[in-house]
């Protein structure tokens, strides 16, 4: 439990910090569109939760015709994966347009570091004060 608040404290005196162990480089190397593509579509295809899914909660939308089960989970299954590929695409493009805002303002950046560091700060409070 202290490991804990003295790591969240440190956090928080990181945040503080400038150029601290939180700080947030603009020069770091850009990959190819192809390879963020492929390593997220390896972590979605990996995730465990997505084939949970299909098989807890598709199946009572199904019409219960044996013969026509695999289409229409397929079906599904596809209509699915183009409706969180549009609001991925959607996600991204506006993270990336954020991360340029917040990185391009010095303002912008304080203000966001002094939030974690009272957030670190506050949770650190409360484990402290947490009962074992």
């Amino acid at each position: 439990k202290w490991a804990g608040v003295a790591y969240l404290l440190y956090l928080a005196w990181q945040s503080l910090k400038s150029g601290g162990a939180l700080a947030v480089s603009e020069t770091k190397t850009q990959e190819s569109g192809w390879v963020i593509a492929r390593r997220g579509a390896l972590i979605n295809i990996l995730n465990p939760k997505l084939s949970i899914f299909f098989l807890a909660l598709l199946p009572p939308f199904l019409s219960g015709n044996a013969a026509t089960a695999t289409m229409e989970m397929s079906l599904m299954g596809a209509i699915f994966m183009g409706m969180t590929f549009a609001v991925f695409v959607t996600y991204g493009t506006f993270a990336a347009a954020a991360r340029t805002w917040f990185l391009g303002s010095e303002i912008v950046m304080r203000w966001l570091n002094r939030t974690f560091a009272a957030l670190f700060a506050a949770l650190a409070g409360r484990l402290a004060l947490e009962r074992v």
